[in-house]
């Protein structure tokens, strides 16, 4: 494919979104449709020479020489050679005298680790078969329906019985019915571009358009995706557009002086993390990241990203004593118009722990431009809370309901993610005060306070079955533990409330409105109860949640209603099926003239110790 003159304007304005059809390694084909050979493209404004080297030439760079074809620094060359699965990289020769030896920044694979060397392939042809679930995905409402995201290493979830991971195409069989049993509506895939460290969680990308060849080729990917549409499943990507790791075949210094990342040292160099900040200002930088965006919506119909430390974007290395990083937020703006244009009712979160004002705010509006946002203080004040012993609960009361006091001012997730179960933080389970039982009771607790309060929800694999051990970067999830009651009682008890969430819709149609949500009781600090109702839209379906965050049984507690008529529990972590004291409301509850909480009505119900119940009006 050519570079024209409007390509490359568009390219240094940042707003070139379909720059993997010019750069890159694209297959050319004759009139019958045969391979010819493969044209080599890429942007290497600093380089003294720019050579491929491959299996082709022997690796020899002295055979093949790119042409640079304009003074922007772009280099091309037709190598009649080099067929589909050929493996390459540039040989890029500095003005110093150095030879760098470089992954193409816009390769589609990328061969197995350790190697480092790219690899030619044809994204073409694959037969997608989502076309139903793709007109029906354009028509919901995302901010008025149930999300359950499942957020999921690929290569830890679950393996053979020999230890290997599983291919792509191979956990088809696995992850569906288990998402599906489970009611969980989306699966979050932590990064699945090419990194070079299997222990990790594939942060550190140097394949940005590669899908990593751990788990198989990209068509391999295409149909895992395709047939979770086909499940109804919607999928979100992890994806890391700020930063890069320091490897010596990725992005860092490509063409031996800073191209993608800052050329400023301090603002570059992230000391904390060992990796290089992108400069999210530049153009060129623009282009290769939005266009890398809306090549995961075009080939691999994704249906969203979750956008990787936020704040560091937002701010100069995070910090904002650094002051707003402008470019960068000019970036945000260009990404968001450019995927809403593409798909309005993507997903784009931000994973974002500041207080920057409006991130999921409309640009028109002022705002950022995402469509949510994790809700890092609600995780951070919640963990905290429910790690004290219940007997001090009480003098921290507002670490619960200091959330509800900003839960409307954006569009959240509430995240119970992978951060929180490693580096000696412990799993969820271990979190928690107590003896064996009242552990499993305080997490049940937690997840019931999870899935009623206001927000879409988000846990991390492992977390729906109690997962003893904080994740391992060597072996699948501990599924062992489901032979033991608690674990599989644990494993019910989250598998319901998705459900009950599901066939309530009080529990999602307002998560972002504040006339979905009103305490009945917010005060009760010497008792540790919340209570509280969530409304549907029609402002005449509502539930009622009570939390009672202590081991003292309430009998005959008064709480107040705002209806007259008849209420059942719903569903009661106490049950003796999830593991508890089996301590309920069995029987019909109806309301009385006995005023209470400002309402004219009252009922009476049991609070069973560490227990969570939700009730709902029959009349």
């Amino acid at each position: 494919m050519k570079l024209s003159s409007e390509d490359l304007y568009f390219f240094n304005q940042g707003r070139l979104h379909d720059a993997y059809r010019i750069f890159g390694a694209h297959l050319e084909k004759n009139k019958k449709g045969q391979i010819t050979g493969t044209r080599f493209t890429v942007f290497a404004p600093h380089a003294k020479e720019v050579n491929v080297v491959g299996e082709f030439n022997d690796f020899q760079g002295w055979v093949h020489n790119l042409t640079k074809i304009d003074e922007a620094g772009i280099w091309s060359l037709f190598v009649d050679s080099a067929k589909e699965w050929a493996v390459y990289k540039y040989e890029i020769k500095t003005h110093d005298g150095r030879t760098l030896y470089k992954s193409d920044p816009y390769a589609f694979f990328s061969a197995e680790r350790p190697d480092t060397v790219s690899k030619v392939y044809d994204l073409a042809g694959y037969d997608w078969r989502d076309s139903d679930y793709m007109t029906r995905r354009d028509q919901e409402n995302p901010y008025e329906s149930q999300m359950s995201i499942y957020e999921l290493h690929f290569g830890t979830w679950m393996r053979k019985p020999t230890g290997e991971v599983h291919r792509y195409n191979e956990m088809v069989e696995h992850l569906i019915p288990y998402l599906l049993e489970h009611g969980f509506t989306h699966v979050e895939f932590m990064p699945l571009v090419e990194h070079p460290f299997d222990q990790s969680w594939g942060y550190q990308g140097t394949g940005y358009y590669s899908a990593t060849s751990r788990f198989g080729v990209p068509k391999d990917l295409m149909y895992l995706i395709d047939q979770l549409h086909q499940a109804n499943i919607k999928v979100i990507i992890d994806w890391v557009p700020g930063h890069i790791c320091r490897d010596a075949h990725g992005l860092y210094m490509f063409d031996g002086e800073p191209l993608y990342e800052y050329s400023e040292e301090w603002k570059r160099e992230n000391v904390v993390w060992g990796t290089a900040n992108l400069d999210l200002g530049r153009g060129e930088v623009q282009s290769f990241l939005i266009s890398n965006a809306l090549f995961w919506m075009k080939y691999f119909h994704v249906d969203g990203f979750r956008i990787d430390a936020v704040s560091n974007i937002l701010y100069f290395l995070g910090d904002p004593s650094n002051g707003v990083n402008d470019g960068a937020v000019d970036f945000l703006h260009k990404l968001s118009t450019a995927v809403f244009a593409e798909f309005n009712q993507a997903l784009l979160i931000a994973e974002d722990s500041t207080a920057h004002p409006k991130v999921t705010h409309p640009i028109e509006f002022g705002g950022v431009g995402f469509n949510y946002k994790w809700n890092m203080g609600w995780m951070n004040d919640t963990l905290e809370y429910f790690e004290r012993d219940p007997i001090y609960r009480k003098y921290h009361h507002q670490d619960i309901t200091f959330g509800l006091s900003y839960a409307f001012t954006e569009n959240y997730v509430l995240p119970l993610s992978h951060d929180e179960v490693v580096h000696g933080k412990h799993s969820l389970v271990n979190k928690m005060p107590g003896d064996y039982w009242q552990k499993f009771a305080n997490f049940r607790l937690l997840m019931g306070l999870f899935f009623t309060h206001p927000g879409k929800t988000l846990i991390f694999m492992g977390g729906e079955f109690a997962q003893m051990h904080e994740w391992k970067d060597h072996t699948e999830l501990d599924w062992d533990l489901l032979k033991y009651p608690m674990h599989d009682s644990a494993r019910r008890f989250v598998h319901d409330m998705n459900f009950v969430v599901k066939h309530h819709k009080p529990l999602y149609e307002l998560d972002h409105h504040p006339e979905g949500f009103q305490w009945v009781d917010q005060h009760n600090s010497e008792f540790s109860v919340f209570s509280f109702l969530r409304y549907a839209k029609d402002r005449e379906t509502f539930v009622l949640v009570i939390l009672n965050m202590t081991p003292i049984v309430h009998h005959q507690f008064r709480i107040g209603v705002p209806k007259k008529g008849t209420y059942h529990e719903v569903i009661n972590s106490d049950a003796a099926v999830y593991g508890g004291s089996d301590l309920y409301n069995g029987q019909d509850m109806h309301s009385e003239d006995v005023p209470m909480h400002g309402f004219k009505q009252s009922i009476e119900v049991v609070l069973s110790p560490l227990a969570i119940t939700i009730i709902e009006c029959g009349d």
